[in-house]
C-alpha cells in the first residue's frame, strides 16, 4: 500500500468517526472497518463524480445502510457535492446526510437502505436490468449497456433471509456482473455473531451458484482489489467476495459490540487518531487527500468521456434503438396506451385478476420495457407477458421473470430494477401475502418509484382456501403507507383505467383484484381515474349515498333497486382509489360526498377502518374486522352479511338515523 493510499483510507476513518462522534449518534464501527475495502471498490469502479447520474456507470449499494457515514464520506472526499458542512449536519433534520442513505435526497446514493439485506436484493435487480437491457440494446463494439453492480453488506445483511432468497435466484439466473463484498466483522448489536449465526457462509453461497472469493486480511487493498479483478472476470456466476475485518479496527473499541451503533467517544477518537499519525482536527482534510481523490475521479471522467463518444456511433449506427434507449431511460409512457380501446373491452362477466392480465399485455404492446413476473403465481396471477419469454442465462431478453416462491425477495428486485433505470417494474402474489412484499414495498413509497404491485385474490373471495389466504386488513395496511396508491378495481374497463393512471404516478402502485368473476358495469368510465366518482344518481336529493370498492360494487346496484322500491333513493358512488380521491380539489370531493348528505354506506369485504373518514360518524360500514372461513366464495359473501338485503337494511337505519 502506498503512503498516499494509506492516508486517503485513514481520511475515510476519520471523518466517518468525526461525522458520528459530532452528531452523537450513528454507527461508526463499520465504517473504520470496511474503509480498506470501501476504498478499494470504489477506486476500481467507473464512476465519475461531476456526472453523477450517466447511464454508462457502475452501480454501488450500501446494504448496511446504518455505516451512511461510511458511504457520505466517500461521497464528500470524491466530490460529489456533499460539503464539510453537510458532513458536519450528519442526521441532523432537512440535513443531506441523513441517519440511512436516501435515493433521490443525497446525489451518488443509489438506493435508500437500512432495513437489512434489502439494499443486497435490490442490487441483484439492477444486474437483472442491466442483463436485460444489455441484451436487448447492445450492438457488436457498441455495448451501450455494461456495467458492473457493486454491494457492500455486513453480518445482518446475511443473516435477514432477504438477502438469501435474492442471492438464490441471482446464482440461479448466473448474474456474473453482480458483485457482493461482505464486510465479516462478526459483531452485531448484542455481541459476537456466533450466539445466533454460525454457519458456512462460503458453502452456502457456493451451493447457490456463486463464485465465493475469501480476503483473509481486510487492511489488504492490494488482495482486495485482486479480488474484485477475479470478480469482474468471471463470466458465470455472481461472485462473493467475504472480506474478514475488525470492527472499529485500530481503536480501542476494536472488535466491540459498543462500537456497532454508538459514538466512539473524544478519547477513543483521540487515541485512534495517534495510532494513525493523524495531526489534523475533526472535519480537516488535508489537500494531498483530495488531490488523491480528485485524481482517482479523472479516471472516472475518462471512461464517461470514452462511453459517450461510444454511444455517439452507436446513435448514428443504430438510431431507432438509441431512440428507443433513451426514451426508455426517461421514463417516458407512450401517449398510445391511453387511447387503446382494447383495454376496455368485455362483454361478459370476468375476474379483474383477468382483466389486469389483458391490461397489462396492452400495455405491454406500447411500452416493451415492462419488465416483471410473479412468485411462482404467474397463470392465477394472470402477469405473463404472453409475446415475450422468461427471462433466463439463455433468454436476457425476455420480458418475464421467474421469481420463485420469494416474494419479499420479488418486491426487493423490482425495486432494484426500477432503481436501474429504463425499465417499468412489476410485481405479483396473492394479496395476502402482500404482507411479505410490505418491506420492499414500503422502500418503494419512500424512493417514489413507480413500481405495480399486482395483488390478487382479494378478498373472502378466494373460497376454499380459507382464512389463511384471504385477506382483511391488508387493504387497510397498504391505504395507510404513505405515497402509496391502492386501485381496487370494479370491472374490466376500471382495471383499464386503474393502470393508466399508475402510469402516471412517481409512487407504487397497487391492484387488488379478484379472483371471482364480477359483473361488466355500464356506468363505470374515465372518471374512475379521480379515485371516487359518482355511478349512477337518482332524480333529486338522494336519501343515501352507498360507496364501495371491487366486487362490492356490484352489490350497491341491487341494494339500490331493493331501497326503491321501498321508496328510498340512492347515490351510487365507487371508490377504486382513495388515495387518488383525496388529491382531487375539495369542490371535487364534495360534489360527490356533500356534507349535506350525512346517511352513508360503506361496502367492502375488508377491514372497515379506511372508510371512517367517509361514512362519518352518522353513517355505517359494511366490512369484515374479523377473519374468514373455508368455504365457497359465494356462501362466505352470504353468511358474512355481503348482500342487497343486508346493505339496504343497513341503508335504511342509517337514513332514519339521519332524520
Amino acid at each position: 500500500m502506498r503512503p498516499i493510499e494509506a492516508k486517503a483510507i485513514s481520511a475515510i476513518r476519520v471523518l466517518s468517526a468525526d461525522t458520528v462522534q459530532k452528531a452523537n449518534s450513528g454507527h461508526p464501527g463499520m465504517p473504520i472497518g470496511a474503509a480498506p475495502a470501501a476504498y478499494a471498490i470504489w477506486s476500481d469502479m467507473r464512476h465519475d463524480p461531476k456526472h453523477p447520474n450517466w447511464p454508462g456507470r457502475d452501480r454501488f449499494v450500501l446494504s448496511s445502510g446504518h455505516a451512511s457515514s461510511l458511504l457520505y464520506s466517500l461521497l464528500h472526499l470524491y466530490g460529489y457535492g456533499l460539503t464539510i458542512e453537510d458532513m458536519q449536519q450528519f442526521r441532523q433534520y432537512g440535513s443531506l446526510t441523513p441517519g440511512h442513505p436516501e435515493y433521490g435526497h443525497t446525489v451518488g446514493v443509489e438506493a435508500t437502505t437500512g432495513p437489512l439485506g434489502q439494499g443486497f436484493a435490490m442490487a441483484v435487480g439492477m444486474a437483472m436490468a442491466e442483463a436485460h437491457m444489455a441484451a436487448i440494446f447492445n450492438k457488436e463494439g457498441f455495448n451501450v449497456v455494461d456495467n458492473y453492480t457493486y454491494v457492500l453488506m455486513g453480518d445482518g445483511c446475511m443473516m435477514e433471509g432477504a438477502s438469501y432468497e435474492a442471492a438464490s435466484l441471482a446464482g440461479t439466473q448466473k448474474l456474473n456482473k453482480l458483485i457482493a463484498i461482505y464486510d465479516s466483522n462478526r459483531i452485531t448489536i448484542e455481541g459476537s455473531t456466533d450466539i445466533a449465526f454460525t454457519e458456512n457462509v462460503a458453502a452456502r453461497f457456493g451451493a447457490m451458484g456463486w463464485q465465493v472469493i475469501n480476503v483473509e486480511n481486510g487492511e489488504d487493498i492490494v488482495a482486495i482489489s485482486l479480488a474484485l479483478e477475479e470478480a469482474r472476470i468471471e463470466a458465470e456466476k455472481p461472485s462473493l467476495i467475504i472480506v474478514h475485518t475488525d470492527i472499529a479496527h485500530g481503536t480501542l473499541k476494536e472488535g466491540s459490540a459498543g462500537a456497532h451503533g454508538s459514538p466512539l467517544g473524544d478519547d477513543v477518537i483521540a487515541d485512534m487518531r495517534k495510532r494513525l499519525g493523524w495531526k489534523n482536527p475533526p472535519f480537516d482534510i488535508p489537500e494531498d487527500v483530495y488531490a488523491h481523490f480528485e485524481a482517482l475521479s479523472l479516471r472516472g471522467a475518462r471512461a464517461r468521456k470514452e462511453y459517450e463518444e461510444m454511444y455517439a456511433g452507436y446513435a448514428e449506427a443504430y438510431p431507432e434503438l438509441a431512440a428507443q434507449l433513451e426514451s426508455w431511460r426517461k421514463g417516458e409512457v407512450s401517449e398510445d396506451v391511453f387511447s387503446d380501446d382494447e383495454m376496455l373491452a368485455a362483454d361478459a362477466p370476468k375476474a379483474t385478476r383477468s382483466c389486469g392480465g389483458v391490461v397489462l399485455n396492452r400495455i405491454f404492446a406500447h411500452m416493451p420495457n415492462l419488465f416483471g413476473g410473479s412468485a411462482d403465481l404467474g397463470p392465477s396471477n394472470n402477469t405473463e407477458l404472453k409475446t415475450s419469454g422468461y427471462f433466463a442465462p439463455d433468454c436476457r431478453e425476455g420480458c418475464n421473470i421467474h421469481f420463485g416462491v420469494r416474494e419479499l425477495a420479488m418486491a426487493c428486485i423490482a425495486n432494484g430494477i426500477a432503481l436501474y433505470g429504463g425499465l417499468r417494474a412489476y410485481c405479483a402474489t396473492f394479496f395476502v401475502f402482500s404482507d411479505y412484499v410490505k418491506p420492499a414495498l414500503r422502500l418503494s413509497a419512500l424512493m417514489k418509484l413507480p413500481v405495480t404491485y399486482v395483488l390478487t385474490h382479494d378478498s373472502i373471495g378466494v373460497g376454499e382456501d380459507g382464512p389463511t389466504h384471504q385477506p382483511i386488513e391488508q387493504l387497510a395496511s397498504l391505504r395507510a403507507t404513505p405515497n402509496t396508491y391502492v386501485f381496487r378495481p370494479a370491472d374490466q374497463k376500471e382495471t383499464a383505467y386503474a393502470y393508466r393512471a399508475a402510469l402516471k404516478l412517481n409512487a407504487p402502485s397497487v391492484m387488488a383484484l379478484s379472483r371471482q368473476n364480477l359483473p361488466q358495469l355500464e356506468d363505470t368510465c374515465d372518471k374512475a381515474m379521480l379515485g371516487g366518482y359518482i355511478l349512477r344518481e337518482p332524480k333529486g336529493t338522494p336519501d343515501v349515498i352507498l360507496m364501495a370498492s371491487g366486487s362490492e360494487v356490484e352489490l350497491m346496484y341491487k341494494a339500490a333497486d331493493i331501497l326503491s322500491v321501498q321508496g328510498y333513493t340512492a347515490r351510487l358512488v365507487s371508490m377504486p382509489c382513495m388515495e387518488l380521491f383525496r388529491e382531487q380539489t375539495e369542490e371535487y370531493q364534495q360534489s360527490v360526498l356533500p356534507a349535506s348528505i350525512r346517511a352513508r354506506v360503506s361496502i367492502e369485504a375488508g377491514a372497515t377502518q379506511p372508510w371512517g373518514a367517509y361514512v362519518g360518524l352518522d353513517g355505517a360500514s359494511i366490512g369484515l374486522d374479523h377473519f374468514g372461513a373455508s368455504a365457497k366464495g359465494a356462501v362466505l359473501f352470504k353468511e358474512f352479511g355481503f348482500t342487497a338485503e343486508n346493505v339496504a337494511n343497513a341503508a335504511i337505519e342509517v337514513i332514519k338515523r339521519n332524520r
